[in-house]
């Protein structure tokens, strides 16, 4: 019994990320279908941020009523910096980018997260390489893999690559694929927003790792970024759409099922599930996983979208996949130095992880201190959630 709960505890981070990005797949789809037909990215990201809100408010009261720290400025001034990263940066830049190239293109470009995120990570010191080991030199090696493949994509796309699953799926709409076809500069548009978003989404990880420490209530934490973020994001999409107040209108369409699920899915259980895992195994280990979320997202928009996939898009996403796995390879040595009773605590979700004394797996409403030591590297304590 013992041996298979520390294998369960071992596979849950895998299977939980995996999960996750499915449905991040999905969010792409839907979100593109809805934006190529007109809905505003600013109303999108408001209603989505505020189905999370609607969603994790219950939880968040019930469940961390026992462990809810005091607020302080200092605290409330964090939350504000994570809401104006992820809710409002984040997203509204990342649906322009989507709207401007592709759900398939945008989807492999936010493959440069890991590296952005590690990079951010070394300057912030919370990552220290030692370049004599094997592995942080995998770490370096794959960093750089994933700036040339981002930047082949970027310069380079060549012919349309013909899946054998969407054969004869493009031949119907050429003409309205040509007329709707991007310019270069509106392409360069959407790739320069994409990939300032993915800094943002860096950011994101990298400050609320810090705030968990000082605020270790991760679904309260969750609601009250989603509520800033609609607040503000609410505020910019009333002047941006004040000509056009229809833009707010959403019935039992498209839109509405956009903006549920990737409020609850991609924003409510993202924030919390990614918040876990990132608490366990660190940023890097989260942003690792976006390979698979882009072969998805590939292949649903190739079928559903009759998106156009060209050669230097998959070449270039092929080094980036290449990169990232180098990189997962050199955190696959960072060992966390706690108890395997304290990382499965942090594992469990709620229902599981409460105790008797209501502290959610915390000594007296506290995570356990400690940092995570490596052979080649050493890590400060890193506590933090994630969304897009």
């Amino acid at each position: 019994m013992g041996v298979g709960k520390k294998v369960l505890n071992d596979v849950k981070p895998y299977m939980m990320m995996i999960l996750l990005q499915i449905g991040y797949a999905g969010m792409y789809i839907v979100s593109v279908a809805s934006l190529k037909r007109g809905m505003s990215h600013y109303v999108l990201v408001t209603y989505r941020n505020l189905a999370a809100t609607l969603v994790m408010l219950p939880f968040a009261l019930f469940f961390e009523k026992g462990i809810r720290p005091k607020m302080t400025l200092r605290i409330f001034i964090k939350i504000l910096g994570l809401a104006l990263l992820e809710p409002v940066l984040d997203q509204n830049l990342y649906y322009v980018g989507n709207k401007l190239t592709s759900a398939s293109f945008s989807s492999a470009l936010v493959n440069i997260l890991p590296a952005v995120t590690f990079i951010m990570a070394i300057v912030l010191r919370m990552e220290k390489l030692r370049l004599r080991s094997s592995h942080s030199q995998a770490k370096v090696a794959g960093t750089i893999c994933t700036v040339i493949g981002a930047v082949l994509m970027i310069m380079y796309h060549g012919p349309v690559v013909q899946f054998p699953w969407a054969r004869g799926a493009h031949h119907v709409d050429q003409a309205a694929s040509a007329a709707a076809a991007q310019s270069s500069s509106t392409w360069l548009k959407g790739t320069i927003a994409i990939i300032t978003s993915c800094v943002a989404w860096a950011g994101f990880f990298v400050l609320q790792s810090n705030t968990l420490n000082s605020y270790p209530a991760a679904l309260t934490l969750t609601t009250l970024i989603c509520a800033m973020g609609t607040g503000i994001n609410g505020s910019m999409a009333l002047v941006a759409e004040r000509h056009d107040m229809s833009a707010w209108v959403i019935g039992l369409d498209t839109r509405l099922f956009t903006v549920v699920y990737s409020g609850v899915v991609c924003s409510g259980v993202a924030f919390f599930v990614q918040g876990i895992v990132t608490e366990t195994r660190g940023p890097v280990f989260v942003t690792a996983f976006q390979p698979l979320c882009m072969i998805i997202t590939a292949v649903l928009g190739s079928v559903i979208l009759k998106e156009e996939t060209t050669l230097g898009s998959v070449i270039g996403a092929a080094i980036i996949v290449l990169g990232l796995y180098s990189l997962i390879w050199g955190k696959s040595n960072d060992i966390i130095d706690k108890p395997v009773h304290s990382v499965a605590e942090k594992l469990a979700l709620p229902l599981t992880s409460v105790n008797g004394n209501g502290t959610n797996g915390t000594n007296g409403g506290r995570h356990v201190n400690g940092g995570q030591v490596a052979h080649d590297v050493e890590t400060p304590a890193v506590k933090g959630a994630i969304c897009h």
